[in-house]
């Protein structure tokens, strides 16, 4: 049995998926059960990973787990699933843990969440992808209401990556051998601007879309909006200082999966109704 956490969201959905296909046993945590479809022999469970005493039931018969970063007391949870019989983890960190900022208060916390894990007894393989490209489902409420997205850091390029890929990855660390002790860098296959994701858009939309670039005052009062101080004050550190860099494209979806990552055209075409 496998324990899918954040199994409606963007990676844990895609996981399920990957690993129900497979036939093997499979059990989505939820804080929600019955809150999202799940396919066919797919358990569901209540739980919350910010309190480890209300997971008896989701870890009871769990061998392997796949758990996010950032959880209130990740070695609380963790020595509670080794308690109950996991052998084995998959952290779904992210690339800003290898800048090591602890000034920064995004990358403190995937360093502490990746700390937990490598001390927690388990066997343990941590992933670091780079921007996700469902990110680019931030613009479609504005663009089912016009042509112009207006976004910040438009001159920083990033290689996104499919959450399909992130998810085959995590599936393959957890169904075969030779990942313990590993960290894998996952990038998609192409470095991107924000104006190149939306041309790409457009072509598979049919439609002719714009892209602005907000200034830093514009991008920050937005920002501020949707999340607290500290984790914009993170995202600025990261692309408009220059902080970390999220262009590179590396290999290892492919080695790792025997085929190449998914193109932002394809993660388009597949999600173009949510833009409409």
């Amino acid at each position: 049995m496998i324990l899918v956490a954040g199994a409606t969201g963007n990676v844990g959905a895609e996981l399920v998926r990957v690993l129900a296909a497979t036939g093997g046993p499979v059990r989505a945590l939820s804080r929600r059960p019955g809150s999202a479809a799940l396919p066919a022999g797919v358990t569901s469970v209540r739980g919350d990973l910010n309190d480890p005493d209300s997971l008896a039931d989701a870890l009871n018969g769990a061998r392997g787990m796949f758990v996010l970063s950032g959880y209130r007391d990740m070695p609380g949870l963790l020595r509670r699933a080794r308690e109950a019989g996991v052998r084995q983890v998959v952290l779904l960190s992210g690339s800003s843990a290898g800048a090591q900022d602890l000034d920064n208060a995004i990358s403190r916390y995937l360093v502490a969440s990746e700390a937990a894990v490598r001390e927690s007894g388990l066997a343990w393989t941590i992933l670091r992808p780079v921007s996700f490209m469902s990110n680019t489902l931030q613009w479609a409420d504005r663009l089912r209401s016009g042509d112009v997205v207006r976004v910040p850091f438009a001159d920083v390029a990033v290689a996104p990556i499919d959450p399909y890929d992130i998810a085959a990855v995590a599936g393959e660390a957890l169904l075969s051998g030779g990942h313990g002790g590993r960290v894998y860098a996952l990038t998609g296959p192409e470095s991107l601007r924000p104006a190149d994701r939306v041309q790409v858009l457009g072509s598979v939309l049919g439609r002719e879309l714009r892209c602005v670039g907000q200034t830093d005052a514009e991008a920050r009062a937005e920002m501020s909006a949707a999340m607290p101080s500290q984790y914009v004050d993170a995202f600025f550190r990261f692309f408009a200082d220059g902080m970390l860099d999220e262009s590179a494209v590396l290999p290892t979806v492919a080695e790792l999966t025997g085929r190449p990552p998914r193109t932002f055209r394809q993660w388009a075409v597949a999600h173009a109704a949510a833009f409409t």
